[in-house]
């Protein structure tokens, strides 16, 4: 059915559908960041164990954002989106009654086939929704299901996970996960297949110079933040001494500034921006990251830096975004691909590594290999000429509508 055939109001509730499921998507991802210490308790495992299962699940999305293309092209792709929402049903199940660490792992395994299934079709899913001039908006709700749960899913972990235990915070999900699944059988219409993307396509994109560079500067960032942000919870119960209310406050007001964090970066980006915003973000947050790491000891300084980091955390997803689409605009959904392969490895090896400092070492180490991360990735960007940027005076050989 051609987008513009569709009936407006079953458009809108299939987008809608999209929009929850990728709240829970993230709210699953993410959840077990503020419940990282009672489950490690719980399932006999270090905190760095427990990161390291966490993180798990960006390996199965990379392997799954790679494959899904030509996958997805023999199927229709209600199909396929429905299948991805039954996978993170199933790994919530899994993740709430599991018996032992192995259980755990395989539960975020299956968890991470829907998170790099579901994204990496998403775009090519709104594009053949909704008529062109209504894509924009239906990618803003889409990506608004995102922001609240990356505001909210941390906090309120953290805060019922104290009161109910942490297994009872994802059951709750369950019947959450079914409502969509029922929303998307009635709203997503028939999507009948096309031809598939090869993967051999997907690589071929790394042949490019400012793709090859642009990817090393994406995982270089993404592994930075998340050696840090999957061990936040125990550095703030260690180090600050946080209880549970503070750290449900803390987590929330991370949150929250990643509202703002994403509209200023959008602002940002409308006056062309990109580059500088690429290039020296990632050096702010290394920095507030050892902020964190001396100052973190008061509540006061913990929180002030907290708000600061979830402000340009949130901003610095939608830059590379805008990477996408100013880098690889003839040839979007593989390089949709390729970018939520890459940042999804860089959370795997972020996670592990950092799970490794933590246990090996100390949390700092794990800090202190997150910030050298940021550190780099900010030289790799460099003002940006290795990523595509064209000098002022000097015309590109196809239009680019971004600085």
């Amino acid at each position: 059915m051609s987008p513009t055939l569709l009936p407006a109001k079953q458009m809108w509730s299939a987008i809608g559908s999209m929009a929850l499921c990728v709240a829970m998507l993230i709210a699953s991802e993410f959840m077990p960041v503020s419940l990282l210490t009672p489950i490690a308790a719980d399932l006999n495992a270090t905190d760095g164990m427990a990161g390291q299962a966490i993180s798990i699940s960006g390996l199965f999305a990379v392997l799954t954002s790679l494959l899904i293309a030509p996958i997805a092209g023999r199927y229709d792709r209600r199909h396929v989106l429905l299948a991805m929402t039954v996978l993170m049903l199933v790994s919530l199940v899994l993740i709430a009654s599991a018996a032992n660490f192995s259980l755990l792992m395989v539960a975020r395994a299956l968890l991470g086939m829907a998170v790099g299934g579901f994204w990496a079709l998403s775009t090519a899913t709104v594009i053949q929704l909704v008529p062109k001039a209504m894509v924009a908006r239906a990618l803003g709700m889409i990506y608004m299901g995102n922001a609240v749960a990356t505001a909210f899913a941390a906090p309120i972990g953290a805060y019922l996970g104290a009161i109910v235990g942490w297994r009872a915070i994802f059951w709750g999900l369950v019947p959450l996960v079914l409502l969509n699944l029922v929303w998307q059988l009635r709203a997503m219409p028939s999507m009948p297949p096309k031809a598939g993307i090869p993967v051999s396509r997907v690589f071929a994109l790394l042949k490019r110079r400012h793709v090859a560079f642009g990817m090393t500067a994406v995982m270089l960032t993404f592994s930075g933040m998340f050696a840090t942000f999957t061990y936040l919870r125990p550095f703030l119960e260690t180090r600050t001494g946080v209880s549970a209310s503070q750290l449900s406050l803390l987590l929330l007001g991370l949150g929250l500034a990643g509202f703002l964090g994403t509209k200023l970066a959008s602002k940002l980006l409308e006056k062309e921006k990109l580059f500088p915003m690429l290039r020296w973000l990632p050096l702010v947050i290394a920095a507030l990251t050892l902020s964190l790491v001396w100052l973190g000891g008061r509540l006061e300084s913990a929180a002030a830096l907290m708000i600061a980091w979830g402000l340009v955390f949130s901003a610095i997803p939608v830059c590379w975004s805008a990477w996408l689409a100013h880098a690889m605009g003839d040839d979007a959904e593989s390089g949709g691909g390729l970018m939520v392969a890459a940042i999804q490895l860089s959370i795997m090896l972020g996670g592990a590594v950092g799970g490794l400092l933590v246990d090996q070492i100390t949390i700092v180490a794990s800090f202190l290999f997150g910030s050298a991360m940021l550190v780099l990735a900010s030289m790799v960007i460099g003002p940006g000429f290795r990523l595509g940027r064209h000098p002022v005076g000097r015309h590109p050989a196809q239009p680019e509508t971004i600085d």
